[in-house]
């Protein structure tokens, strides 16, 4: 597939699960990698076109493995994590899409909630974008609509960074329409699939969390 040279994908620290979502969504992307995210351009057989960070979590093996890649180097006291000064780079270079690759779960739950927080904050700019783990999807809920390719039966939530006015789900188990979710319910947790899923919002902040691959919701 030709490479888009407006979508990029980050390599960021957590969890990776290779499966062909994951595959599908990174083809074509241009790449940027973010400290030990680097570990994942060997699973997805790519060559990031930046490496940056303070790499205190990059182990010498993957130094060597990559040390072709041009680096950018940040001193361990800096106000931004890697992830975001590799956002930041990426827009330098033209984003318009970003996909984040390892930014859901892993050791630092600080960091997966940050990254989550940071994709709305970059949807409200006009960026389009998607967080994975592979079989963890997550894509920002602002005001307006997106739908979700999800096939039936699989696993969504939709927890809230605020109160939510004029919620619309639709073609889910669940379905809600013009609905006013108070900030810190509970409503929109664990809701199934019926194809794809179509969300509007009226005002508000949310993520959309979705498990593709988690059918228990038959």
């Amino acid at each position: 597939m030709p490479m888009s040279q407006s979508t990029f994908t980050i390599l960021l620290g957590g969890e990776l699960h290779m499966t062909e979502r994951l595959r599908a969504a990174v083809s074509g992307s241009r790449f940027i990698a973010a400290d030990g995210g680097m570990r994942h351009a060997l699973a997805l057989d790519v060559r990031p076109e930046l490496w940056v960070g303070d790499f205190d979590s990059t182990p010498d093996d993957l130094t060597a493995a990559f040390s072709d890649i041009p680096r950018k180097p940040y001193p361990a006291a800096k106000a931004a994590t890697d992830g975001e000064i590799a956002v930041s780079e990426a827009i330098a270079r033209g984003a318009t899409r970003l996909i984040l690759v390892g930014a859901l779960s892993g050791d630092r739950s600080d960091h997966a909630l940050q990254h989550l927080i940071y994709a709305v904050s970059l949807a409200e700019t006009g960026l389009d974008v998607l967080l994975t783990s592979g079989t963890e999807e997550a894509v920002p809920l602002i005001t307006g609509t997106i739908t979700l390719d999800l096939p039936k039966n699989s696993l969504f939530s939709v927890p809230a960074f605020s109160e939510l006015n004029g919620l619309f789900i639709e073609n889910a188990r669940y379905p809600l329409k013009s609905f006013h979710l108070p900030f810190g319910s509970s409503r929109t947790i664990s809701n199934v699939a019926e194809g794809p899923v179509r969300f509007s919002l009226e005002n508000g902040r949310a993520i959309v969390l979705a498990r593709p691959y988690d059918l228990s919701g038959v």
